[in-house]
């Protein structure tokens, strides 16, 4: 990665992937309650998390093969989290009735 991107998408992307986790790992044990937001907030993370790595792959300081890789994955733990989500919205929704 050039540096002039290293120091500044680098380090936010970064920063993204940490706070995945911390968000996720926060979801594991929480309560049923609190769950959903710890599980929405963490796909509002890899939502940005892509969108920074597409910039970094137009500007051509991410090669395609790296870009590939990384999306692939991304995409992979966004569609881990909306089904995650998904159940916890459903789970809430029948035990309200």
């Amino acid at each position: 990665m050039p540096k002039e991107h290293r120091f500044s998408l680098g380090i936010k992307i970064d920063n993204l992937f940490i706070e995945i986790i911390e968000f996720i790992s926060g979801a594991l044990y929480t309560n049923k309650d609190e769950k959903i937001f710890y599980i929405k907030t963490a796909i509002r993370k890899n939502d940005t998390l892509k969108l920074l790595l597409l910039i970094l792959w137009e500007t051509k300081s991410l090669d395609n093969k790296k870009y590939l890789i990384l999306s692939e994955k991304i995409d992979e733990m966004g569609r881990m989290l909306g089904g995650w989500n998904g159940q916890i919205v459903k789970q809430n929704s029948s035990i309200k009735k």
